[in-house]
């Protein structure tokens, strides 16, 4: 397999094997950021204190909370045929985020490091029967060991983005190398299909954009009812999975709509809840009042911003709000998934920064189903408008639902190709059970 790859990823492959030495100290600096779990560094070298199970086993790998809620449907059905599903990502939260939503029977393991040592380690132990790969995240040596054992790989929910594109245009032999491995790529739009097919993909399809198919996040009725009651009679617009840089807008934006909706109440979901005591300092820099709940503070009457730092409680929010800024949007981000929060009957307001979903906000702003603020004035007139005007949220909800039901299919259509390697399992199955 050396002699055909190209220099780059020859290159790639031994100076990841070389970094090994290193793994220590780049764990230790991750674990006192927050970004390793101290009990389960192990798996990111490989190592397993879980048991294979029997029988045919899926692997799907995601990188973080929004690839791994993307293949929840997917994974039930999968369930559903008697089939046992690893669960592989790379963060923290999204660790959490599959023991608090996913069925106890699904493994979850950290995914290795990128060093040939550890990636061989980890499929040595785990012996995946199909590995489905969501979205973009290729990681070289995870690749190329797979193809080297000859498991079939399928590249599920693809997306290119913008970005993405013209970098690895650069790099056209290297990421043809690495999605040429992959039996099939099936692409979220026209768009990502012909932007896999130019970089090297021989066999695309369209399947559409599996996100669009998440069913809508829970929510504790307990814990919403609390919310509900203490929040009574108060305009509430939910900003949701705010990045560094956003903030400060809502905190100016809040300020002004605040003269002319007064009992306002904006609530701030930081995409990553440790910045929360940071994005309270700045509510109190503003001359404003703060909550944030993971102090077990309750939104009370004299509280202007509430900064809802915990994991796993986007559900309660979105039930709690009719209006819905999508974070990430307002700074070069690329924008987070709005499905969810349509779904719970919310209505949506975004910054210009939606390349992670170029096609869904294209028809939701099209139908009329969402708003677009480029900067803050134009966020206050968007806010604005929607929290005084309860039917032009009832218009706008009401496209938006459409635009979804419309754009929605992906599951079955993903299952659908799937079907030629979800037929080998079972017959596998059979055979093993006779």
């Amino acid at each position: 397999m050396a002699n055909s790859l190209p220099m780059t990823l020859r290159v790639y492959r031994k100076l990841s094997s070389a970094m090994v030495p290193v793994v220590p100290a780049l764990i230790k600096r991750r674990l006192k950021l927050g970004k390793e779990d101290p009990e389960r560094v192990g798996e990111r070298r490989g190592m397993s204190a879980d048991t294979r199970p029997q029988g045919p086993l899926v692997w799907i790998h995601g990188a973080s909370v929004g690839e791994v809620l993307a293949a929840a449907g997917l994974i039930e059905r999968l369930r559903a045929l008697n089939l046992r599903i690893l669960l592989t990502s790379g963060t923290v939260t999204s660790a959490a985020i599959v023991a608090k939503r996913f069925p106890p029977d699904v493994i979850h393991q950290y995914v290795p490091y990128d060093s040939p040592r550890y990636v061989a380690r980890f499929l040595d132990h785990w012996h995946p029967s199909l590995a489905l790969f969501i979205e973009s995240d290729l990681w070289p040596n995870l690749i190329l060991s797979c193809a080297a054992r000859r498991l079939p790989m399928v590249l599920i929910n693809g997306r290119m983005s913008p970005r993405s594109f013209p970098r690895w245009r650069r790099l056209s032999n290297t990421i043809g190398a690495l999605l040429g491995r992959f039996d099939i790529c099936l692409a979220q739009s026209n768009t990502d299909a012909e932007r896999f097919a130019a970089l090297g993909s021989p066999n695309v399809v369209v399947t559409g954009n599996l996100k669009l198919d998440v069913a809508a996040p829970p929510a504790d009725p307990a814990k919403l009812e609390r919310l509900m009651s203490v929040t009574r009679g108060r305009a509430i617009v939910v900003a949701a999975s705010t990045h560094p840089g956003e903030e400060e807008i809502l905190i100016e934006a809040h300020k002004s709509l605040a003269k002319f909706f007064p009992g306002l109440l904006t609530v701030i979901v930081p995409r990553h809840a440790h910045r929360g005591e940071a994005v309270a300092q700045l509510v109190t820099e503003a001359g404003l009042r703060p909550g944030l709940r993971s102090r077990e503070d309750l939104p009370v009457a004299t509280t202007d911003i509430y900064v809802a730092d915990t994991m796993g409680e986007l559900g309660l929010f979105y039930r709690l709000a009719p209006i819905v800024f999508m974070g990430g949007s307002l700074v070069a981000h690329g924008g987070q998934n709005p499905i969810e929060a349509i779904k719970l009957g919310a209505v949506i307001v975004h910054g210009p920064h939606v390349f992670n979903f170029t096609d869904v906000y294209a028809a939701l702003d099209g139908a009329g189903g969402a708003r677009r603020a480029d900067d803050r004035d134009a966020l206050v007139k968007q806010l604005g408008q929607f929290l005084a005007d309860p039917a032009a949220r009832d218009a706008s909800l009401v496209a938006s639902e459409r635009v979804v039901e419309q754009l929605g299919g992906a599951l079955e259509r993903t299952v659908t190709a799937l079907e030629p390697y979800l037929l080998q399992l079972r017959l596998e199955m059979g055979a093993a059970n006779a």
